[in-house]
């Protein structure tokens, strides 16, 4: 029987090795996804420069994304084909409830993602927000989300998955609403308010990603994921980065139940980690419904591959993602028999197509 989708043309074996780390948590397997260097992404970055720039057209986003994945058919990792709406994250939950979003160009990751402008002047406005209504087609963002949604099902059809994206709950909304000073100083002096914003970005992003997941269809079973590649069931991407320059017990207090609650609608979610948010490993990584966690690299902090073996003490059999790694030190620690186990691994600055299928083979023959 053939993989539903066409440009991976090991599927079931990658599917069964997706799920010894995530549902059997197989801590002696290791996985990777290889990149290599791609026509897409130079094309990319002569059509759209580094920089600020208006809404793309999705025709064009999309044919990006199936140009982006056909370059990699030829690669045998762990990877599953799937294209990210960029451009709904992080702005799509402000634009639907009036805010001004503002797009942003990143050739080197293939994205335009997108914010908004603070959407409030003062948090006594907050209550004049009507709930989102996800049946009112007279929404501009509504409508721009489904159109692209459909969009991009039509260009990959039998051919690439369509990934599920962030969610901005939480004070990742108070973000949006008031910007990043005001919601921590309402920790403090309006608590009240921030409830309500958290109970509203509740009802909000569940209204989005049901959305999602209504008119995206599961493949195998399962949601595909840019940070994951694939979990089984239909599995969210939350975010805890506004706990990141916060002490655990402002996670605990704030952050854990609004994550559990909206974890729990769902089949699980995936959580990405910071440099600067990695002493919240222990406590993120006992969130009832987490199924992985990304560990992601920023400047000035140890880079999440050099900080394995003390993450794995911290979170124990949690499955964990690195989100990159320079091919050279990769290899070294494979040869070396120095990979922790339980790992998926983003190798990055691969030669080529020939480079990446040699060193698969020595990524399914390890045991940890």
């Amino acid at each position: 029987m053939a993989f539903p989708l066409s440009y991976c043309t090991d599927g079931y074996v990658v599917l069964e090795r997706l799920r010894r780390l995530y549902v059997q948590r197989d801590m002696s397997i290791v996985l990777a996804a290889m990149d290599i260097p791609s026509a897409a992404k130079q094309e990319m970055a002569h059509r759209h420069p580094t920089g600020f720039c208006e809404y793309p057209d999705p025709v064009e986003r999309a044919l990006y994304w199936d140009a982006y994945l056909r370059e990699r058919v030829g690669i045998h990792d762990d990877s599953i084909p799937c294209g990210y709406l960029s451009e709904m994250d992080q702005g799509l939950y402000g634009g639907l409830v009036g805010g001004t979003a503002r797009f942003l160009s990143d050739p080197e990751m293939g994205w335009i993602s997108s914010m908004v402008e603070p959407i409030l002047k003062d948090w006594d406005e907050f209550d004049n927000l009507k709930p989102f209504d996800p049946k009112d087609m007279t929404n501009g963002w509504l409508r721009r989300y489904l159109h692209q949604i459909e969009v991009f099902k039509q260009v990959s059809q039998g051919k690439w998955g369509i990934s599920h994206f962030i969610l901005i709950d939480g004070l990742n909304f108070g973000f949006e609403l008031m910007g990043a000073t005001e919601t921590y100083l309402a920790l403090v002096e309006r608590p009240d308010v921030i409830r309500r914003v958290i109970d509203y970005a509740f009802d909000l992003n569940v209204k989005v990603q049901s959305l999602f997941f209504e008119h995206v269809p599961l493949v195998e079973g399962g949601t595909c994921s840019n940070f994951a590649q694939w979990l089984p069931g239909r599995v969210v991407s939350e975010s805890v980065d506004p706990f990141h320059m916060t002490s655990i017990d402002h996670f605990e207090t704030w952050g854990r139940e609004p994550v559990e609650r909206i974890l729990s609608v769902f089949d699980g979610g995936v959580i990405h980690i910071h440099g600067n948010g990695r002493h919240l490993l222990p406590a993120v990584a006992t969130v009832k419904g987490l199924r992985a966690l990304l560990l992601a690299d920023d400047r000035g902090y140890p880079l999440a591959f050099d900080i394995l073996p003390e993450a794995r003490k911290q979170v124990g059999d949690m499955p964990l993602i690195i989100a990159g790694v320079e091919y050279p030190r990769f290899l070294e620690a494979l040869n070396a028999h120095q990979l922790t186990g339980g790992v998926f691994y983003n190798v990055t600055n691969v030669p080529d197509a020939d480079t990446a299928n040699r060193c698969m083979e020595l990524v399914r023959a390890y045991q940890a």
